[in-house]
């Protein structure tokens, strides 16, 4: 009897569940075996010939000072992006759950942006920092825009943050839309009768309630900016001077074009475990705070 229900609940485990398995192996959990054992070798895709050298690869990555400076750009670049992003998402989304008139199709205009294709939308941006607002600016005379952004170094990396930021606001609005979904009307009611200000309501009720929802949107935020690719290609190319190069592209540049696969894929590695980190630690960070409050 035992033996019939096992077998029957493995013959329904492999129908629902050995296809999702089969993919998140064959997509994610096999290359990245693979990745990580190429980080040991000195791997040449031109003679695919290679041989184990050990921990060399990830000393090379750790004496490459471009890499490391520009893992500290994408540092910058990402403690921005998230800050600006989610705060914005944060606000537009408590602003249309309040009643607005017409809040579905704003709702439906601002995630729109995160429907368009990375590098789509840095061909967009590029258009629009180095021919639109420049002569916007030289027409009306606005000191901030007369210029191109993109090549400035400082107001480059501005236009990626705004560009990437521009992007993720839509998606994490339906998430914080979602959070502020869960929290009580009735728990509202009976702050604001007892004569509790906005300010008041949002830092001693909604912001403790919606902890989750700031968990996800912070954690999606991070990832995706440390590993934005298709828009640092598309809307700088790394420049100018390499100074907007971010280490993903750095990373891409050292596998594909350099032909050093090993060194490229420790890198690839090192900047893994950066994002691993810099999540695990807020999410920890938050959901202590969640249970605090």
């Amino acid at each position: 009897m035992k033996k019939n229900i096992f077998i029957r609940n493995a013959g329904i485990f492999l129908l629902f569940g050995a296809p999702s398995i089969f993919a998140f192996a064959a997509v994610v959990l096999i290359p990245f075996l693979v990745g990580l054992y190429l980080t040991f070798t000195n791997w040449d895709v031109r003679t695919t010939s290679s041989s184990f050298i050990g921990l060399t690869n990830y000393a090379k990555v750790f004496h490459d000072n471009v890499f490391l400076t520009q893992l500290w750009f994408t540092v910058k670049y990402a403690l921005c992006t998230v800050l600006i992003s989610n705060i914005v998402a944060f606000f537009i989304a408590l602003a249309l759950t309040r009643g607005v008139k017409g809040e579905k199709w704003l709702r439906t205009g601002f995630f729109t942006p995160n429907l368009i294709g990375g590098i789509v939308l840095g061909y967009l941006w590029q258009t629009l920092f180095s021919q639109v607002l420049p002569y916007l600016g030289n027409k009306y005379g606005w000191a901030l825009f007369q210029s191109s952004w993109l090549t400035d170094t400082d107001t480059a990396f501005w236009a990626l943050v705004i560009a990437t930021a521009w992007q993720l606001v839509g998606y994490l609005m339906l998430i914080y839309i979602a959070g502020f979904s869960g929290v009580p009307n009735d728990v509202l009611e009976a702050a604001s009768m007892d004569g509790a200000n906005n300010a008041t309501i949002l830092r001693r009720i909604i912001l403790p309630l919606s902890i989750p929802a700031i968990v996800i949107s912070i954690f999606i935020s991070i990832s995706r900016s440390f590993l934005a690719y298709d828009i640092n290609l598309a809307l700088t190319k790394g420049g100018p001077f390499h100074s907007t190069e971010m280490a993903s592209y750095h990373i891409v540049q050292k596998a594909f074009l350099s032909n050093q696969f090993g060194t490229g894929q420790a890198e690839a590695v090192v900047l893994f475990a950066v994002i691993a980190l810099l999540a695990l630690t807020q999410s920890y960070l938050l959901k202590k705070l969640e249970v605090e409050s």
